[in-house]
């Protein structure tokens, strides 16, 4: 869930997009450009797992394992200066002056986010840090893993077409613009205190805290 959280909060275009759908044609119409967003983010996680799945006998040697984390860590902080600096007017495609069809509104969030293949880089880098190789067991984890990809995400788009709503036109290009700073710095922090605690031999992975609550829920 964490992992489609982070992928989905940045601003870019589909996010205010989704910002401008809310505020012009309602909260429906920006939870369904959330969810075409969130489909998009999944067919690219599903690419990213499954080729990290191929190379995951090469990761058993621990050196391997060290230098991969702190590659996700560089690959997250640039990430995070990225936001940071990013302004409040990426290239978005014009809206209709009619509201169009809620199957049209998703469609064409679908295709813009699958039009930006770099969230891959994202994705290898939050796989790296937080769920290194996600789904690469049973058919069982496999789904699990996704699908909490998606509800995270689609975690994210319903807080923010709530908030939009309720702020309304309050939330212009300043919004948007401390959002971006506050996501910046919020990834930037993570991937230094992960980088950090990487270089001291600590493990902080999502995955091994699972694995220590295994004994617990077998007991019980």
């Amino acid at each position: 869930m964490v992992v489609g959280i982070v992928a989905s909060a940045p601003m870019g275009p589909v996010g205010i997009l989704c910002i401008r759908r809310t505020i012009k044609k309602g909260r429906p119409y920006g939870l369904v450009t959330g969810a075409g967003a969130a489909l998009s983010d999944l067919l690219y996680a599903l690419l990213t797992g499954y080729g990290m799945s191929l190379v995951s006998t090469v990761t058993t040697d621990a050196n391997v394992l060290f230098w991969m984390k702190i590659c996700g860590s560089i690959m997250l902080c640039v990430f995070g200066v990225y936001m940071f600096r990013t302004g409040p007017k990426p290239n978005v495609h014009p809206e209709s002056k009619t509201k169009g069809s809620l199957l049209r509104n998703f469609l064409t969030s679908f295709v813009i986010t699958l039009c930006n293949p770099a969230i891959i880089f994202l994705f290898l880098a939050l796989f790296n840090m937080l769920a290194p190789f996600a789904g690469a067991g049973d058919w069982v984890t496999t789904l699990a893993s996704y699908t909490a990809i998606v509800a995270g995400a689609m975690l994210w788009w319903f807080g923010l077409t709530y908030v939009i709503n309720k702020m309304s036109t309050n939330f212009g290009e300043k919004g948007i613009r401390r959002l971006n700073r506050s996501i910046g710095v919020l990834v930037i922090v993570i991937s230094v205190v992960y980088a950090l605690l990487t270089l001291c031999g600590k493990s902080v992975s999502l995955a091994d805290g699972v694995d220590a609550l295994r004994p617990y829920t077998q007991h019980t």
